[in-house]
């Protein structure tokens, strides 16, 4: 988690991605993902499909600072990496969560937080058979003007097989952990009886993380796929915007996190102020509170899945606690870890982990996830949404 101001860009388990400051997310789980994120380690424990049940790993151990820091500095004063002394420290502290980042991956998730990314314009899903389909095509990006299409399947990429991974793990390689913009990368495709492999070259593109449309029978879906700057007034803005006595739909599916200060303010949206969270750096207690005057009448469903992670799950949290809204779906990843950054000497960035974070009625998120109020599969999930709105008072 990261705190207000601050990034919780997904990652994988002691493995380089994405982050910058407070940190709050990890890697998606198996459900839509867009190519903004970063890859998670081949082999690291990969976060649990939706409907297991139990806590997923004991609580990590914590990082002694001090140490990571004098490692960092003799090494570099011995003309070693202060990176490479720096991640040792933190594999051997146990902490799930805690990860070491180089000057150029820092700065392009930096990049991330401003709804900018490296990629081909592919946002993917994981399919209940354990395919890897295509969930949406940017407009004038690489993959469509390849002509791929949403719903075709995603075989390989460059010649690594995706099926049956995290959908995350896919759209890690399609990003290419960094890569510079022109890098090639080659898509193994079936649509229908035709496969082939479609050769792309990654490029600098602008995430569209909140869209808008008109539900079946006149609710207002707003899709939320990560939480960049800007997005928590855009949630905003839809609301206000949406006709008198709509219902929303907040769809959380398949967000990996992002800013924790954009998912408050789109929680402001819909409460009359309060607390959206609280959570501890080194034992240090703090609250995230809503700005007063939200929408607080308007019908409320909000969509998760087991890729609902960190500040989705605040936010997720926080409108159920709170009683304000009807949570349909699966159980969410589960991912409620407060990392801190170090600089060190080199230039790199050591997050670790610093304390966890609760949700308004102190139930605890890491390892647990939230649990929905109404159960429904990623088929079904949507219609099953509007039926709450329906029985919530709505024509949706």
């Amino acid at each position: 988690m990261r705190a207000p101001g601050t990034c919780t860009r997904p990652r994988g388990p002691r493995g380089r991605g994405a982050a910058l400051t407070l940190l709050f997310a990890t890697v998606v789980a198996a459900a839509a993902a867009t190519d903004c994120l970063p890859r998670q380690d081949e082999g690291a424990p990969g976060p649990a499909l939706a409907g297991e049940t139990g806590e997923r790993s004991r609580p990590p151990e914590r990082v002694d600072r001090g140490e990571l820091a004098r490692a960092a500095a003799e090494a570099v004063a011995e003309g070693k990496s202060g990176a490479q002394a720096a991640e040792e420290v933190v594999s051997r502290s146990g902490d799930r969560w805690g990860a070491v980042y180089d000057r150029g991956e820092y700065a392009e998730f930096a990049r991330a937080l401003d709804g900018r990314y490296t990629g081909v314009g592919l946002s993917l899903r994981r399919a209940a058979d354990g395919r890897i389909e295509v969930a949406r095509v940017s407009p004038g990006g690489p993959a469509a003007r390849a002509g791929l299409k949403a719903g075709d399947r995603v075989r390989a990429v460059d010649g690594r097989a995706v099926e049956g991974r995290p959908a995350a793990e896919a759209v890690a390689l399609l990003r290419g952990g960094g890569a510079a913009p022109g890098t090639p990368v080659s898509v193994a495709v079936q649509r229908g009886d035709r496969a082939w492999t479609q050769p792309l070259r990654r490029t600098s593109l602008a995430a569209d993380d909140v869209t808008v449309r008109r539900a079946a029978g006149g609710a207002v879906h707003i899709t939320v796929s990560a939480f960049t700057r800007g997005s928590g007034q855009r949630v905003r803005d839809a609301v206000r915007a949406a006709p008198p006595g709509a219902g929303v739909l907040l769809d959380l599916r398949g967000n990996g996190g992002g800013l924790v200060d954009e998912a408050v303010t789109a929680a402001g949206a819909f409460l009359d102020g309060g607390p959206v969270a609280s959570y501890d750096v080194d034992g240090e207690p703090r609250v995230l509170t809503a700005e007063p005057g939200g929408d607080t009448a308007r019908p409320l469903a909000v969509l998760v899945d087991g890729g609902t992670m960190s500040a989705a799950e605040l936010l997720a949290g926080a409108l159920k606690d709170r009683g304000r809204a009807v949570t349909v779906g699966s159980r969410t990843y589960g991912k409620g870890s407060v990392q801190l950054p170090s600089p060190l000497p080199d230039g790199s960035v050591a997050e670790v982990t610093v304390g966890h974070y609760r949700t308004p009625s102190g139930a605890a998120v890491d390892g647990r996830g939230i649990t929905p109020d109404v159960a429904a599969g990623p088929d079904g999930a949507e219609q099953r949404a509007r039926q709450v709105l329906t029985g919530l008072g709505t024509g949706s």
